[in-house]
């Protein structure tokens, strides 16, 4: 398939992966648009175009792993799962109900396809250098993908893991920090800025890139680029939008956490091509 035809079906998967979010947070009473529409791209690309991993199987020791650190988010990795064939779409409109595979933080136990339940902010890196560890002594090739927000990043363990994935030339390490300057308190840089970010990650030893994370040719560029520098851990800086993709959504942090009305979710819908 030419990259101009896998980044077209990039396109119409995360649309409907958008659906699917605002859809079964509508459904489901609960939930956090905002994050996991901001993360929509980088979930697609992920499961659509870059990992290795088999919905049939989803326990298969050579399959790459993600590690959702911002699991308020998960709507976007749950919505993903269904349309990869994890489990049937019908489980989507359970999100958050009690009884549900559909947590509302993702639980590995619970959800065919998750690889770390997570919860409290800022520990997925870490996971992840533990899960890209095992790989090597394992003996196996997998590469460990990891998802945090930019808010994470203003915690110390981040920073532990950075400086332990280095040492140990953790080089099957891909982090994409989701990068949409807006927090649940509100915008990061005004609670604790964490610009200049890219000099951080490089003082620490890691690959460095900065990408527009809703630019399909450009993250499938920047995993490339991250396999090609297999001695050293890599981070992705995903310049994105809270809420990308319906208007009154889109930087807008009363979205953080809300459901929407009715009317809210048509519109959503129709903005959404649905």
């Amino acid at each position: 398939m030419m990259i101009s035809d896998t980044v077209s079906h990039l396109e119409t998967m995360a649309r409907q992966i958008r659906r699917d979010i605002i859809t079964m947070i509508y459904q489901a009473g609960d939930g956090h648009p905002g994050p996991s529409l901001s993360c929509a791209d980088l979930v697609t690309a992920l499961y659509f175009a870059i990992m290795e991993v088999d919905p049939a199987n989803p326990q298969w020791s050579r399959r790459d792993r993600l590690i959702l650190s911002k699991g308020h988010a998960c709507p976007a990795v749950y919505a993903a799962l269904a349309r990869k064939g994890y489990f049937d779409l019908s489980e989507l409109p359970q999100l958050r109900t009690l009884g549900s595979i559909l947590q509302g933080h993702p639980d590995m136990l619970k959800t065919p396809g998750i690889d770390f339940t997570s919860g409290s902010l800022g520990n997925g890196i870490s996971v992840g250098l533990g899960i890209a560890l095992a790989a090597r002594i394992n003996g196996l090739h997998y590469h460990t993908y990891v998802i945090t927000g930019d808010g994470e990043l203003q915690e110390g363990i981040i920073w532990e893991a950075a400086m332990a994935a280095k040492h140990y030339q953790v080089g099957n390490l891909i982090v994409f920090v989701d990068y949409n300057g807006i927090q649940s308190g509100g915008r990061t840089e005004e609670i604790s800025g964490l610009e200049p970010i890219v000099p951080k990650f490089e003082a620490f030893g890691w690959h460095c890139q900065v990408i527009d994370g809703h630019n399909f040719t450009e993250i499938l560029t920047a995993v490339a680029n991250a396999k090609a520098t297999p001695a050293i851990p890599s981070v992705i800086i995903a310049n994105t939008i809270k809420g990308k993709g319906i208007s009154f959504i889109e930087n807008n942090n009363a979205w953080h956490k809300r459901v929407p009305t009715k009317a809210e979710w048509e519109q959503a819908l129709q903005e959404l091509g649905g």
